[in-house]
């Protein structure tokens, strides 16, 4: 599989230790990365035409991980 942008460990590099023990500590957050995963790499699957998905479809998927990472950015950075 091609390199996949986007992955919270790259967004957030100097958090990755945060990030992994907010994971094993933390349900909400765990469920929160959990979901991120998921859409990101359904973005990526649209994006290279792996998974086509309509225009509109694509650019509501952006929406979320944005939204998503928001909120993870929003507990990281306060731990």
């Amino acid at each position: 599989m091609s390199h996949t942008p986007h992955e919270l460990a790259e967004e957030f590099p100097d958090k990755v230790e945060v990030m992994s023990q907010l994971k094993q500590t933390d349900a909400h957050f765990a469920r929160l990365a959990d979901e991120y995963h998921e859409i990101n790499r359904r973005v990526h699957r649209a994006e290279t035409n792996i998974e086509p998905v309509e225009e509109l479809a694509e650019g509501e998927m952006r929406k979320k991980r944005a939204a998503l990472k928001d909120e993870i950015w929003a507990i990281v950075s306060k731990a």
